[in-house]
């Protein structure tokens, strides 16, 4: 287990961690999101030993995070750590030799991450002479390539196209299935929502929201959506709709015409669906009633627009 606890982090008047914890488990796949600026990447770095924290501390199953740990950790970060003039297949060897991999085990590695990541073709490129994309999936393999016990990784969907973000993606999920746990950062929230066992959302380096997906989903004000079709014009529907769930908190209606009237779609908010659901059945023929599932997205930017002085709704492992 990967624990940051009460990290501290200060660059002259910018306080950029401001007591951040956070634990990540074996075989977890954590998303680990924020603005630009809320801290993301220093985070990562205090880790990996590129900064040092002012305070807190960073340890794995119970121990200080040293040099001999690092080595053990496979680190993408966000701005290229490559070496543009050298070769796609020798520099994958070369970073795997540094974390301590036999040359034919690094040579191995190295095949074999390139051809997992669709780049085989492109080993005796140098980097530099690869799309932005390839050189995404570079990265992805070098931080791959030592067989790592841990993997963080700052923004590691930039710049790929949908195949190549599925084949990522692809790629941590079979890593966590062997145990391997993941922290990544990225401002791409749906990746965020199909992948991740768990969201951490921090705020000008704060941790304001930790939990599942569905644990801030259900953190949320409950809403309901209703799909009724009616006799009439769309316009007199919405108006009908609207009308009767006057004092219903978070009312939308719109509708669409059909072949024998409208189509209407009414959400409104409420402890349970049942306001809707008179209002609906007495507006025409119900044909789908439920909650509204909202995507991260909107969570992000509820949690985000939140006053600074509100809890952090930390609903999943207590950091």
């Amino acid at each position: 287990m990967l624990d940051i606890a009460n990290l501290s982090k200060r660059f002259g008047s910018l306080q950029a961690l401001d007591a951040l914890s956070l634990r990540l488990g074996d075989g977890e796949i954590v998303g680990f999101v924020g603005a630009n600026g809320a801290g993301k990447s220093t985070t990562m770095r205090i880790v990996m030993g590129v900064l040092t924290a002012d305070a807190g501390s960073v340890t794995w199953d119970g121990a200080p995070v040293g040099a001999a740990e690092r080595r053990r950790i496979g680190y993408m970060p966000e701005e290229r750590g490559l070496y543009p003039k050298m070769k796609v297949g020798e520099q994958l060897t070369y970073l795997a030799r540094l974390h301590g991999v036999t040359a034919d085990a690094a040579r191995r590695a190295g095949e074999q991450w390139t051809e997992r990541l669709d780049i085989a073709a492109r080993r005796d490129d140098e980097v530099q002479k690869l799309s932005l994309g390839n050189q995404q999936r570079v990265q992805l393999a070098a931080a791959l390539v030592s067989d790592p016990d841990l993997l963080i990784l700052d923004e590691p969907f930039s710049g790929l196209d949908p195949v190549a973000v599925d084949v990522m993606s692809q790629v941590l999920r079979e890593r966590a299935a062997a145990g391997v746990p993941t922290l990544f950062s990225s401002h791409q929230l749906d990746v965020v929502q199909r992948l991740c066992d768990r969201v951490v959302i921090i705020r000008e380096g704060r941790l304001v929201a930790d939990g599942t997906v569905a644990e801030l989903q259900a953190g949320a004000e409950p809403r309901w959506r209703a799909v009724v079709e009616v006799a009439g014009e769309p316009d007199a529907a919405v108006g009908a709709a609207t009308a009767m769930l006057a004092g219903t908190p978070g009312v939308e209606a719109s509708a669409e015409p059909i072949a024998e009237g409208a189509r209407v779609t009414v959400v409104a908010g409420g402890p349970d669906e049942q306001r809707l659901l008179e209002a609906a059945q007495r507006l025409g023929r119900l044909r789908e009633l439920g909650p509204v599932t909202r995507p991260l997205t909107e969570i992000f930017r509820d949690v985000l627009a939140a006053p600074t002085a509100s809890p952090a709704p930390t609903t999943g492992q207590e950091a």
